[in-house]
């Protein structure tokens, strides 16, 4: 699993300008189950997003891809974390240490 941050690197204006494009990215990795939650940071100097079943290098690709990224008003800090506990709700999210 991993966690996406994203810290904005322009006014937000700049980044409120990107959201609807940036809103059609996240829909297209929901659609292909590799993000399973997003959302603002409190105060509103970025983002966070929960992404799953990918590698490293493919989730630093689909980060590449957003049009935050392409249009240069974010930076992203990508955390791999194994879930080896979880709510129940999120069981199938849950990984074994790897050796």
């Amino acid at each position: 699993m991993f966690v996406l941050e994203l810290t904005y690197t322009a006014p937000v204006e700049a980044v409120d300008a990107e959201m609807e494009a940036h809103i059609s990215w996240l829909d297209v990795q929901y659609a292909a189950g590799v993000f399973i939650a997003s959302g603002r940071k409190v105060p509103r100097d970025g983002g966070v997003i929960l992404a799953v079943g990918v590698d490293r290098a493919q989730i630093e690709r689909i980060a590449a891809a957003d049009p935050f990224t392409v249009a240069g008003v974010c930076a992203y800090r990508i955390t791999e974390f194994v879930p080896t506990k979880t709510a129940p709700e999120l069981a199938a999210y849950q990984e074994q240490p790897r050796a």
